[in-house]
């Protein structure tokens, strides 16, 4: 019977321990604050943000939002240079359902970006608002 109240006490320990790194790893994280599609469609036609997109080859062949950057999430760090004349501009990333787009956008904060959003719901929540898509097949370069 001890040696099981250790057991859990040590368990018990470890998970607080996980629960605190697990906090202090969210609240070092930059904040990404979201745009909602139609907000996000209204100022790309404004000409007040760039969106880039941070989907797959093959997403971005069935479908994307017409002008947006093509730039896969696994290529962000390495091209983050293409990027930079938009350090200061609105820029909304922009992938399948918001999660990739996200981690894009924490890149591009912690490389000193000052207007980085997040397309809420990414281009499934773009797709049930109605809002225009186009298809295509141009590559990453």
């Amino acid at each position: 019977m001890e040696l099981t109240l250790i057991h859990n006490l040590k368990n018990g320990f470890k998970a607080l321990l996980l629960a605190c790194f697990s906090f202090l790893l969210l609240a070092c994280a930059p904040n990404v604050p979201t745009v909602t599609p139609n907000q996000a469609a209204e100022l790309y036609k404004d000409n007040q943000a760039i969106i880039v997109d941070v989907r797959e080859q093959d997403e971005w062949n069935e479908q994307h939002i017409e002008g947006a950057i093509f730039i896969p999430l696994g290529q962000v760090e390495s091209r983050i240079g293409e990027l930079t004349q938009y350090k200061d501009s609105t820029v909304i990333m922009q992938c399948r359902s918001g999660r990739r787009s996200n981690i894009a956008g924490e890149t591009l904060v912690k490389a000193g970006f000052s207007n980085v959003y997040n397309l809420e719901g990414g281009i499934l929540a773009w797709d049930e608002q109605g809002l225009a898509t186009v298809n295509g097949t141009s590559k990453a370069p």
